[in-house]
């Protein structure tokens, strides 16, 4: 992937993540919207909506859990399925169009993945959490920590797996 696509991949991420933080629940519904549309249009791979899908999905049951676990206090902002808002769980999807572009190079290193997961994951969390107004547990960024270098590490698996079957 030539390396203006990958920035471009890399900045269209960040636009979102910050609109989706600072706009709340209806931004993050149409900016979401907008840019996975994009995304599924113009970038994505043959089934790649397959993995977004399901990192929705997991998005959804790991900080669901983590907030019914008292690891997240939303305030009085409005949850999907009673678990998190939506610029929140929005995040999942739009992170998961990277996996395949702008981060592809990571997969390659397990470890390395594992450990800017550890890192990255809950610096993000840390961010978003002060500009949305979010008051976090005391525990929930190492577990945050633990969850994204499992991920990135699981990730960097599944990839090599599918690069090796082709």
């Amino acid at each position: 992937m030539p390396v203006r696509a990958m920035l471009f991949n890399a900045l269209r991420f960040e636009a979102g993540w910050m609109l989706c933080v600072l706009g709340g629940s209806w931004v993050a519904a149409a900016t979401g919207a907008a840019l996975l549309g994009w995304h599924f249009w113009h970038w994505a791979k043959p089934g790649e909506w397959r993995f977004i899908a399901l990192f929705a999905l997991l998005g959804l049951a790991l900080d669901g859990g983590l907030h019914l676990a008292g690891g997240f206090d939303f305030g009085e902002q409005t949850l999907v399925a009673g678990l998190l808002p939506l610029w929140l769980w929005m995040l999942w999807p739009l992170f998961a169009t990277l996996v395949f572009h702008s981060l592809a190079w990571l997969w390659r290193y397990p470890l390395v993945a594992a450990v800017c997961g550890a890192i990255s994951g809950p610096l993000s969390y840390l961010g978003g959490a002060a500009l949305a107004n979010v008051s976090l547990a005391p525990w929930l960024l190492p577990a945050q920590a633990v969850i994204w270098a499992a991920l990135c590490w699981g990730i960097s698996r599944y990839i090599q797996r599918l690069a090796a079957s082709n």
